[in-house]
């Protein structure tokens, strides 16, 4: 080491040449103070010297605290719904029920359509296969009321052609109607004891017309349909199950009875007592005929329901009103 402190600041002994190039090496500088460097002596850091932490370390630094007891940790949102939230999600909830209840009861509707259009092609094919084996219908033939002897009176009184029709009691804008045949107004009990064989009249009254097999000797059942266990005599309820009920009626999905017509006279021409009318069936709806003054099926069986409104308007067109819904074995 030179002392030159004698030559002045500007001898030109003190100058130090220094010749500088660029490097991907950067050095880590730090700063202390009141480190006196000393030649031999290790470089220790001053006592309470800050050390600064990995980055990858810091972390929730910025995060606010809360006290938890005598630790502290970071401030979460709340999970719960407000009031709202929950309003809002009740009302999309009952928007979405409105959308799709209707949309449910059609199909509910359209699936007991279908089930009383089984159930009615069951009814024709057991009459047919009936008229078959024994060469007639399954209808009452003696007593002092009977289809056939109110059929062959009927044919006297044009536009009736001779046909029967078992019917029942309907409601209509204007008030209750009976749909049959005159002179015997009676429900389907009696066609279906005789297609079910039953022959127990003490439990099914209907069943009477086939006491001890007088009108199915061969024992035959044709039809199999679901006793329902419903007593309309006992019960009040308005809304009876689908099925035979206890007096042998054959009830539709709906609770209402069966309307069955049948070709008594024998000429290929079905005539049923309320589709047969023309104000019903005017323009030859459902494919009916005009045939002296009332519409005729070209067939021997016609069956149908009053549909899921039980209703039915002699003063309506088939396709129009409460006569809209009903469903008809021949369409």
């Amino acid at each position: 080491m030179f002392d030159h402190s004698a030559n002045g600041p500007d001898c030109w002994k003190c100058s130090l040449h220094i010749e500088w190039h660029d490097c991907s090496f950067c050095p880590a500088i730090s700063l202390r103070s009141g480190l006196e460097i000393r030649r031999g002596a290790a470089v220790r850091p001053l006592p309470g010297a800050a050390i600064l932490p990995h980055p990858l370390r810091r972390q929730n630094l910025a995060q606010p605290m809360k006290k938890i007891g005598n630790r502290k940790s970071p401030v979460r949102p709340s999970s719960a719904f407000t009031l709202i939230e929950l309003l809002v999600v009740i009302a999309i909830i009952g928007l979405l029920a409105g959308m799709l209840l209707p949309a449910v009861n059609r199909a509910k509707i359209a699936a007991q359509k279908m089930k009383a259009k089984t159930e009615m092609a069951d009814i024709v094919n057991a009459i047919n296969a009936y008229d078959m084996d024994y060469g007639r219908f399954p209808v009452s033939s003696t007593g002092a009321n009977n289809a056939q002897t109110a059929a062959t009176a009927n044919a006297l009184n044009p536009p009736n052609n001779g046909d029967f029709t078992y019917g029942g009691t309907f409601n209509t804008p204007s008030g209750p109607y009976q749909v049959g045949t005159t002179g015997y107004l009676v429900n389907n009990a009696e066609v279906i004891a005789i297609l079910m064989d039953i022959t127990n009249n003490t439990v099914y009254p209907a069943a009477a017309v086939n006491i001890n097999g007088l009108k199915n000797p061969k024992q035959v059942k044709y039809l199999n349909a679901k006793m329902s266990g419903y007593n309309p005599n006992s019960s009040s309820d308005p809304n009876p199950p689908g099925g035979v009920d206890t007096t042998c009626i054959y009830r539709d999905p709906w609770g209402n009875p069966y309307i069955i017509s049948m070709d008594l006279n024998y000429d290929g021409l079905c005539q049923d007592a309320f589709y047969g009318l023309p104000a019903v069936s005017s323009g030859g709806l459902y494919g009916l005929t005009l045939l002296n003054g009332s519409y005729v099926f070209n067939g021997k069986i016609m069956v149908w329901s009053a549909g899921p409104d039980g209703k039915i308007d002699s003063g309506t067109k088939a396709t129009a009103g409460v006569n809209r819904d009903n469903v008809v074995s021949w369409q």
